[in-house]
């Protein structure tokens, strides 16, 4: 049976680090602020930005949540991003994503002025992180990369599989998987003989968007398996792992809820962190 990588926990130890840091930025007179905004009533979104709300206020992070109807229009809210880009009260700036299908994403990006932007998305950011400068790294990614160091699982030399090429997560956690010297296969939607490859994978990283995509006669015994997905299926939550059948051949795996998702939220806290001490 496989370690389970408890992310949950993990994530209350990121974060009471996080709360020691904001404590000490207190002492300066620096009060770390993050600005979320969130479009429209989807619900997934509308849940999402709650535990980040709650979560910032817990660890002493000043959290403020602009709730715009769907009707916003791009016009509008780059108006009130140049706002907060210049608003000395918010360190980090975070709009939830998706937006309405009539607000381009990338341009809403790209408004955000890269020193705040925690999400790691700006084109600034994200060519930092190809070049291994320093610079904001997308949360999801950061945060698997923690869980491996705190479950001491080492990544030099090892073959790592990604499944997923989005901008959120595969291809920053490639970038993160090289820096630390190991050795990675992307596949996605038009990869011949997945299986085959994730077969001989040392670690797994499954982050699709597919219920239960990865199976076990998929792993390799004794394979490290973090699964990314969060979907629905038949009423409950599940990721894009087959957990029932990866778990007796894994060495470790996330489950999901209460695996990744919860150092998302961790890394972000500790990114408008960085923010605020880079600013100061």
């Amino acid at each position: 049976m496989a370690i389970l990588i408890d992310g949950k926990a993990w994530a209350a130890h990121d974060r009471a680090q996080t709360a020691v840091a904001v404590a000490k930025l207190a002492d300066s007179g620096i009060k770390p602020g993050l600005a979320v905004v969130l479009i429209g009533e989807h619900p997934a979104s509308m849940s999402y930005v709650r535990g980040k709300d709650k979560a910032a206020s817990e660890v002493g992070i000043y959290s403020e949540v602009t709730h715009l109807p769907s009707s916003m229009t791009e016009a509008g809210l780059l108006h009130l991003i140049r706002e907060l880009n210049h608003d000395e009260r918010f360190h980090g700036i975070l709009v939830q994503l998706p937006l309405p299908a009539h607000i381009n994403e990338q341009t809403v990006i790209e408004a955000i002025a890269p020193r705040k932007d925690v999400d790691g998305f700006h084109p600034f950011n994200v060519g930092a992180l190809a070049l291994g400068l320093p610079g904001m790294v997308p949360c999801t990614p950061l945060g698997i990369m923690r869980l491996f160091e705190y479950e001491n699982i080492p990544l030099e030399g090892r073959h790592a599989v990604v499944i997923g090429r989005s901008h959120i997560v595969g291809k920053p956690m490639v970038q993160l998987l090289l820096a630390a010297n190991a050795t990675v296969t992307v596949c996605h939607s038009r990869t011949k003989d997945l299986a085959g490859l994730t077969r001989q994978a040392d670690i797994i990283i499954a982050a699709i968007g597919k219920p239960r995509f990865v199976t076990g006669d998929m792993v390799k015994p004794g394979a490290v398996v973090i699964d990314v997905g969060i979907n629905r299926s038949e009423g409950k939550i599940c990721g894009d792992v087959d957990f029932a059948s990866v778990e007796p051949v894994a060495s470790h795996i996330t489950p999901v809820p209460r695996g990744v998702g919860p150092m998302t939220i961790a890394t972000l806290l500790n990114n408008t962190v960085k923010a605020a001490s880079l600013r100061a």
